[in-house]
């Protein structure tokens, strides 16, 4: 009955037998041995490329010779700017504004603590150019009582970050909308990324079983969880000196030939 559905062999043969033959595919050849990913991070940044940020660099600092002080190439292969605490906003503006750099993206802002320098503080604006596909670092300086200009006028994405480098290290920026704590609690004292802040803290939180509520003390250091390891001699006895026989010399400097009921030792007379 469904002999009428079937073509005839004459049509067989008129029909090409390419449309019979399938594409053999040889997937080895499509599987490398080694990701192109990772073999495109082995390689090391191109001269061209660095000579291309050292020029634009270059021609920054000619364009803003009052707040550049430094130009350079980052360990990282990226261009770093270092500019004069007063030239946050001229630079950023530059940057954003002009059509050879077209850096839109403020992709953070942090802060170094160095409290060796002068200038302890040292902020850092990276900062992403979609359109030439480029990152550029710029880097500033100040201390605990010298404020640095926010650049919220400039980037929206500065008003967080701002509001946690003055959470973290005490940064104050001026003219900055809403400058208040992100991380810490309402009322927590100091700045815990400072060098100076110490590991324990100020203060300490705590369920109180007689209120019914969270407290905050500060830190009380019992003595029952203190450990003094004096046979140790990492901790006791520096260069590797041995405990025992240290108490051993001690012990025969000094002289118990006082009465019996006294327990203070004398020193002998020479």
């Amino acid at each position: 009955m469904l002999n009428f559905m079937r073509p005839s062999r004459e049509l067989l043969k008129c029909i090409s037998k390419a449309v019979f033959t399938f594409p053999v595919y040889r997937y080895s050849s499509f599987v490398s041995s080694t990701n192109e990913h990772e073999v495109k991070q082995q390689i090391p940044a191109d001269e061209q490329e660095i000579k291309r940020l050292s020029s634009f660099g270059v021609y920054v600092g000619e364009c803003l010779p009052k707040f550049v002080q430094k130009v350079q190439i980052g360990h990282t292969k990226e261009l770093e700017i270092c500019i004069h605490p007063d030239g946050v906003i001229p630079v950023l503006s530059f940057l954003k504004c002009h059509h050879s750099a077209q850096f839109l993206n403020l992709s953070d802002i942090t802060a170094v603590d160095i409290p060796s320098r002068k200038y302890r503080f040292q902020i850092v604006y990276n900062l992403l150019s979609l359109r030439y596909n480029s990152r550029i670092r710029v880097l500033t300086y100040t201390d605990e009582l010298t404020p640095i200009d926010s650049s919220c006028s400039i980037f929206q994405a500065s008003n967080w970050y701002e509001r946690e480098v003055w959470d973290m290290y005490g940064v104050f920026f001026y003219d900055h909308p809403d400058l208040r704590r992100i991380l810490t609690d309402y009322g927590f004292i100091g700045h815990p990324q400072r060098r100076d802040f110490p590991l324990s803290g100020y203060t300490e939180v705590r369920f109180d079983d007689q209120y019914y509520r969270v407290v905050i003390e500060p830190v009380e250091l019992a003595q029952e969880f203190r450990r003094f390891e004096f046979n140790s001699p990492w901790e006791a006895f520096p260069a590797f000196r041995d405990s025992s026989s240290h108490d051993e010399n001690l012990l025969k400097s000094l002289n118990f030939e006082g009465q019996s009921g006294d327990s203070k030792p004398k020193l002998n007379s020479k």
